[in-house]
């Protein structure tokens, strides 16, 4: 099973590139952020044409999520993350897909920081934390994916010494992804690669992506059933290369679930 994560930027003005990427790579599952479109203008006719059934969650102008999948036994867990009845943000949806919860998060970016911004995003944090916790003991195999706004390590940032104030970047935000890790977490991208550089983000200024000024920012977590099923992981780099594409490159992980 291939599963992709892709910050879109905009699912209706970056369609033309989500449906390349879709036809180019066939992921099984492709988890979206950053739809910034509400409910009713995510574009379900124009996914389902492409091969896959949807699920989302909308908000007008920002955010937003979307699990797709190839085959039509997805089906949603849950919207939105439990311990704040007044949070409306859609930044998490979750789904059950051939046996596997499969997370779909857009974590708070909280710059400037420190301020309200930053201290949503930690709060958001631990929310995410105590759930993450609550799908490790249920004992099913989990794959927690999106973009986490979080450098986990020098070695996903080009330059660090030029982040260090940033919400991104700062050692509580990092403290709260190593604590989320510890639960028993596998980062996939690092399971595999664990030295190398790799990134997910470039900016669109100061040419970012033909330099290569990265972050590392979009991640799969697999919980401890999932972990010696990972077969391969990658980013989809020549995507952000793209005319009019997100400043993200999709990121995807293959699972043997025959072993």
């Amino acid at each position: 099973m291939k599963i992709a994560t892709y910050n879109v930027n905009g699912v209706n003005g970056r369609l033309p590139v989500l449906l390349r990427w879709l036809e180019e790579t066939a992921p099984d599952v492709a988890c979206l952020q950053e739809l910034k479109a509400p409910q009713e203008k995510f574009p379900e006719q124009a996914i389902k044409d492409a091969g896959y059934h949807a699920i989302w969650h909308g908000q007008k102008s920002w955010n937003g999520v979307a699990i797709l999948s190839r085959k039509d036994n997805i089906k949603e867990i849950r919207r939105g993350l439990p311990g704040d009845p007044e949070d409306l943000h859609s930044r998490y949806i979750e789904a059950l897909i051939d046996g596997i919860v499969v997370g779909c998060l857009y974590l708070p970016n909280g710059n400037p920081a420190p301020g309200p911004k930053f201290d949503y995003k930690l709060q958001w944090f631990e929310r995410f934390r105590l759930h993450a916790a609550e799908l490790l003991s249920s004992g099913q195999p989990v794959v927690l994916t999106g973009d986490y706004n979080v450098m986990p390590t020098e070695l996903d940032v080009y330059k660090p010494e030029r982040w260090v104030d940033d919400a991104l970047f700062r050692p509580e935000t990092r403290e709260a992804f190593q604590k989320l890790i510890d639960q028993g977490w596998t980062d996939a991208i690092r399971k595999l690669y664990p030295t190398e550089t790799i990134y997910t983000f470039w900016d669109y200024f100061r040419n970012a992506y033909g330099r290569n000024a990265g972050l590392r920012i979009d991640h799969f977590l697999l919980s401890p059933q999932l972990k010696e099923h990972l077969l391969a992981a990658g980013v989809d780099r020549h995507v952000r290369g793209w005319e009019k594409t997100s400043d993200h490159g999709p990121v995807w992980i293959e699972l043997s679930l025959n072993k």
